[in-house]
């Protein structure tokens, strides 16, 4: 892998995990929100190719193939916004998004 398939991957990444984020009104705050959407869907990457394609053994819908890595956006897209709802309860203490 060259460092532009690299770069291409975590943009990808980048743009799944920041469309979690808007799904679920989730905002870091900072100068790192752009890290922060990259690292979100590259977790988001691992746990929805963990739970639906390894345990699941669902097939990919939306599988991209960029050099020897492959995945897919819409286990991507589910496996942030899981990641997403686990980070915002353990953030609340446990209590649902948007309750008082």
């Amino acid at each position: 892998m060259d460092l532009l398939e690299l770069s291409i991957v975590l943009v990808i990444a980048g743009i799944c995990g920041a469309f979690a984020e808007l799904l679920l009104g989730f905002s870091p705050r900072g100068m790192l929100v752009i890290v922060v959407s990259i690292i979100v869907g590259v977790i988001g990457v691992f746990v929805g190719i963990l739970i639906f394609e390894r345990v699941l053994a669902l097939p990919g819908l939306l599988t991209i193939r960029i050099g020897i890595i492959r995945f897919d956006l819409l286990w991507t897209v589910i496996g942030s916004l899981l990641l997403l709802l686990l980070l915002q309860g353990l953030r609340t203490g446990g209590r649902l998004i948007g309750a008082r």
